[in-house]
């Protein structure tokens, strides 16, 4: 196989969870650019359909299938309407996840005084709805033989960061659900399935703008400290997450599983000195 073909995805289905999202949308849209066919599955009817005319217009091929990734019922139904379209699955990216304002401890804020209902929350949307939509499609690819599966985890799996405490210990946990899927996916079905995940360094969505961002634009105490802890000097710019995604889901990474790549701008590296 030529080296560039690697790492095209003409042809394949790949269902991207979360799509609707600030991440989702650079990522939909990347894959389309590589040639496949897109699922864009989330909740937002509007911006589902938005993304679907973006990446009609530029000559590709997609559908939004409007699901819950919390409920199992709703990722089956999902899923049997991708395979009614198209007849098959061969990529999932579990996009779909976040933070929410409860789940965090403030710097004023009683340690032990966590909204523990919040933290649930915050670790079943990050955790389980990568565990739920793996579980539903990774047993079509599975009966397939062949599949990539990639989870977004977080930086703050590998350098915990302050106040989130619900999302750090929910995309901890996706990173060990990702290697242990990984084990067992190649021991009972060999090389044809694998799983690997994402780990985005600080990029400006609508989640975590009001964190690093103040009404007139300039940048948070909290921001200005990621920055200087980026020897970037500079937070992420959504496109540069899907070069890896697409090495990911294609040929090219096809002896690659368990494992989490960083795409930090060398934030995880630097020891500050």
């Amino acid at each position: 196989m030529p080296a560039l073909d690697q790492f095209s995805l003409h042809g394949k289905v790949i269902v991207i969870t979360g799509a609707t999202g600030v991440l989702g949308e650079a990522l939909s849209l990347a894959v389309a650019e590589a040639g496949a066919k897109v699922a864009i599955l989330g909740r937002d009817a509007t911006r589902a359909a938005e993304r679907v005319a973006t990446i009609q217009a530029a000559g590709g091929e997609a559908i939004a299938v409007l699901a819950d990734v919390l409920d199992q019922v709703q990722m089956q139904a999902a899923c049997e309407k991708i395979l009614a379209a198209w007849g098959t699955v061969d990529g999932l990216v579990n996009g779909a996840g976040g933070n929410m304002p409860g789940a965090t401890v403030g710097p004023d804020q009683d340690l032990f005084d966590v909204n523990l209902e919040d933290t649930r929350r915050a670790v079943d949307l990050n955790l389980f709805g990568t565990v739920v939509p793996t579980t539903v499609f990774g047993r079509v690819m599975a009966a397939q033989g062949k599949g990539s599966i990639v989870n977004i985890s977080s930086l703050t799996a590998q350098r915990p960061l302050t106040r989130v405490l619900g999302y750090t210990m929910a995309k901890k946990a996706v990173e060990a659900y990702t290697q242990w899927m990984a084990v067992e996916l190649g021991l009972r079905y060999g090389g044809g399935l694998r799983v690997n995940a994402i780990a985005p360094g600080v990029f400006l969505t609508e989640q975590n703008r009001a964190l690093l961002v103040h009404p007139d634009g300039s940048h948070t105490e909290r921001a200005r400290k990621f920055i200087a802890h980026t020897p970037y000097q500079r937070f992420g710019e959504p496109e540069e997450l899907t070069g890896t995604l697409i090495y990911l889901l294609s040929d090219a990474s096809r002896f690659v599983s368990g494992e989490t790549v960083l795409v930090d701008g060398g934030f995880n590296a630097y020891s500050g000195v």
